[in-house]
């Protein structure tokens, strides 16, 4: 296959400046795109702040021959992230990529979680896409052109203790990109959610004893650089990498059952079938997965027997 290129595309990716984010942007440098790294240097907490870790990286991708730029705005205010994509806008005129990585993490039992805590979590990771997307979107939509990849998480998909904060943010992006899907479509607007893993800062005080030594961020930079490239078409869909796999996630349900009047009593009689999985079924955001799913329930309802029980 020939190699694929991103000559005369910019990309602006959050989070840049260490482990994922950092593996976006050399390999998307070096073929050929040019960066605009934004990264505020803070802790896994969001706390402090450091301009290096983004200087860092444009030095690396500089003595390599390419183009970046460092910016250290913060995206979890919409003025932060807007002065990102005008920084992008001022200094070359075009956006075209945008890849949100961005990320802080707390580990703490929900019941021990303040308010603060969440609300900075959510901050950087959902608020911050909404910011990121609202400002980059509309300059999109009208060149026609723009891909855009949103950083979910495994807890986005399936949680786990201690990660109340981390798991609704990674799972409320997969709403927000499936919704920039269906309404870029028209403007050759793709957007997608990466679910990756690697040892990165956020994986400390976990137990990485037992992890392969493919779960490093330059196995995941593949993937995300694919969605982003012009030669991709995927849109509103869900891949996951981490550990050299690479797969789809979607959500499926069971074919459920159908009652013309409910009861209690009826619901508990029949949980083997509406749990049972033997027949999964599948709605895809994009096109239509909505009304595709009102479609399928509204069809079981004029097909059955109206006395059906």
């Amino acid at each position: 296959m020939k190699e694929l290129r991103f000559d005369g595309r910019v990309a602006v990716i959050t989070g840049a400046g260490r482990g994922l984010g950092r593996a976006y942007a050399l390999l998307l440098a070096s073929r050929g795109a040019t960066i605009v790294v934004n990264d505020t240097g803070v802790s896994r907490h969001g706390e402090g702040g450091n301009m290096e870790p983004a200087r860092q990286v444009v030095a690396e991708i500089r003595q390599a021959g390419g183009e970046a730029l460092a910016v250290t705005d913060s995206v979890d205010s919409a003025e932060g992230a807007r002065a990102i994509v005008d920084a992008a806008i001022r200094h070359y005129g075009r956006i075209d990529i945008l890849i949100h990585n961005a990320g802080i993490n707390w580990a703490v039992p929900l019941r021990e979680m303040s308010w603060e805590q969440f609300s900075a979590t959510l901050g950087v990771h959902l608020h911050g896409a909404f910011h990121l997307v609202r400002a980059a979107m509309p300059i999109m939509c009208d060149a026609s052109y723009g891909r855009i990849v949103l950083t979910s998480s495994i807890a986005g998909l399936y949680s786990s203790k201690n990660l109340a904060a981390y798991a609704v943010s990674k799972a409320g992006l997969i709403g927000l990109s499936h919704t920039i899907a269906l309404e870029g479509a028209q403007s050759g607007v793709t957007c997608n959610v990466i679910v990756p893993a690697a040892m990165t800062r956020l994986a400390e005080g976990r137990d990485t004893s037992s992890f392969p030594d493919t779960m490093v961020p330059e196995e995941v930079a593949p993937t995300v650089a694919w969605l982003v490239h012009e030669n991709c078409r995927s849109t509103g869909e869900i891949f996951v990498s981490l550990a050299g796999r690479v797969a789809k996630a979607f959500v499926s349900e069971t074919k459920g059952a159908f009652c013309e009047h409910w009861t209690i009593e009826d619901v508990a009689a029949r949980m083997g079938q509406i749990e049972d999985m033997s027949d999964p079924q599948v709605f895809k955001p994009f096109p239509c997965g909505f009304q595709e799913h009102l479609d399928f329930s509204f069809d079981m309802s004029r097909k059955r027997p109206r006395n059906h029980r």
